[in-house]
């Protein structure tokens, strides 16, 4: 399954890869068969940077599931203007990793904010606070769940589709991030977070934690 995200991207590299190579190896011409064959290792790359399997999500009400495939680069205890005392999970998304985004966890979508930002490397842990990102908060119950989108040293285009007042299911898909990047899990501190700095995990379906509802 291919994300729709890429598919203007697919079409255009296929179109002018096929062009190259029919024109030049048609009429001889050398240069055109050197950029046959750029374009050709390009959509091969975008072919695989564009796919997006569907995930099998565990079944469990207050299971925390990975919201991005890649690998966890930090995992600390955070004072949060939204969540307040809490938990932050890192995950950097490298460019073979699979950009689709899933819901860590069902709720409702209290607020979605875009935040204008530079695009340091993705991996850098100030990109947390200084990189342009897309900002979601759950509701869930009396307590919040944030989830950030932060753009990369390459990526530069972030996509959201999570809408204010909607109720969401774990696993459910409600983005996409282009070329490199990462997202920021951050959860009220009485939750539970099995992962350590290392882990690699897949996006809408490893267990990375438990939430506790506050009683």
């Amino acid at each position: 399954m291919l994300a729709p995200e890429g598919r203007k991207i697919l079409v255009g590299l296929m179109v002018v890869t096929f062009v190259c190579g029919v024109t030049g190896y048609g009429y001889e011409m050398s240069y055109l068969k050197v950029f046959y064959y750029i374009f050709g290792l390009l959509f091969v790359f975008s072919l695989n940077f564009f796919r997006d399997p569907k995930r099998i999500t565990p079944a469990g009400e207050n299971l925390l599931i990975a919201p991005a495939d890649g690998k966890v680069v930090l995992v600390k205890d955070v004072d949060d203007d939204v969540v307040g005392k809490a938990k932050q999970v890192s995950i950097f998304l490298n460019v073979f990793n699979v950009h689709s985004n899933k819901m860590p966890i069902g709720g409702v979508v209290e607020s979605v904010d875009y935040k204008k930002g530079e695009f340091k490397a993705a991996f850098d842990h100030s990109a947390s606070d200084v990189n342009e990102q897309a900002i979601v908060v759950l509701s869930r119950g009396n307590q919040k769940i944030k989830i950030k989108q932060i753009a990369g040293l390459i990526a530069r285009r972030i996509h959201c589709y999570a809408k204010v007042g909607s109720t969401v299911k774990t696993g459910e898909r409600f983005g996409f991030i282009m070329f490199g990047s990462r997202t920021d899990l951050i959860v009220p501190f009485n939750s539970e977070v099995n992962i350590k700095v290392g882990n690699k995990v897949t996006g809408g379906m490893t267990i990375i934690g438990h939430f506790s509802p506050r009683i």
